[in-house]
């Protein structure tokens, strides 16, 4: 199991907080450098669009908080090197690739159910963004209750019956994610986007796309150059840049 931290980047570990990508928003100012930034325990966890994110103690609730180059929407790609290396991190620890799959937006599958999301913010005044804030949540010891409509809830341990602790799992996700953000940075989406697709679940399969205002099912065909959801609908080809996904 590799535990080589990435040079120049920050470790801290918190014994509690309120969100870690709150605690990044604060910290960010006075950082020299890239940080990851871990929670024993987090109070008020959020995930996508407002939602609630529980973390009870034993989870995984951390912030990578970095100061990338480029605009924003190049700046937003890094959720799919976020998803890669969670997941790389997840078949390091479990030697099981074939257990995980990753769900459109920022979902990381477990035998079908949600493990993990991810969830990025930018930390700056209006338009100037200063720094990015990459939120992830696993579920190592506990999965919440399920909600209507949504994927079950998994945990590591439930699944796989293999308990880590938060500090050894980021031991493992901190090289991952530099390994891609590398990749991100020396070659452009494209290598980042294949591989997300060689790991995306329900690939070529029917889905529904749901978005503020409307729905659609199609076949999921990939993602595109902007990371945006490519559907085959029954009216032709769909390119959808935010929705929630279901099966």
């Amino acid at each position: 199991m590799s535990n080589s931290w990435p040079s120049g980047v920050g470790r801290r570990v918190l014994p509690e907080t309120d969100s870690t990508n709150a605690e990044a928003a604060r910290m960010a100012p006075g950082l020299a450098g890239p940080c990851w930034i871990l929670a024993l325990r987090q109070t008020q966890g959020r995930g996508r669009r407002g939602r609630d994110w529980r973390d009870p103690q034993g989870n995984f609730a951390a912030t990578y908080v970095c100061r990338p180059n480029g605009a924003p929407d190049q700046v937003a790609l890094r959720s799919f090197v976020a998803a890669l290396a969670l997941h790389d991190a997840l078949v390091t620890v479990t030697a099981r690739p074939e257990s995980f799959a990753l769900k459109w937006p920022n979902d990381v599958l477990l035998n079908g159910g949600k493990l993990a999301g991810i969830l990025l913010e930018s930390v700056g005044q209006g338009a100037q963004v200063s720094h990015l804030a990459i939120g992830i949540g696993v579920n190592l010891l506990h999965a919440p209750d399920a909600e209507d409509g949504a994927l079950r809830p998994v945990s590591l341990m439930s699944e796989t019956g293999i308990s880590i602790s938060p500090e050894e799992f980021l031991d493992v996700l901190a090289p991952a994610y530099a390994k891609w953000e590398h990749q991100l940075v020396t070659y452009g989406f494209s290598a980042i986007r294949q591989a997300w697709m060689n790991s995306a679940a329900r690939l070529g399969e029917r889905i529904v796309a749901r978005t503020v205002t409307d729905s659609y099912e199609g076949t999921l065909e990939g993602i595109d150059a902007t990371g945006a959801l490519m559907l085959r609908t029954a009216q032709g080809r769909r390119t959808i840049p935010a929705a929630d996904v279901f099966f």
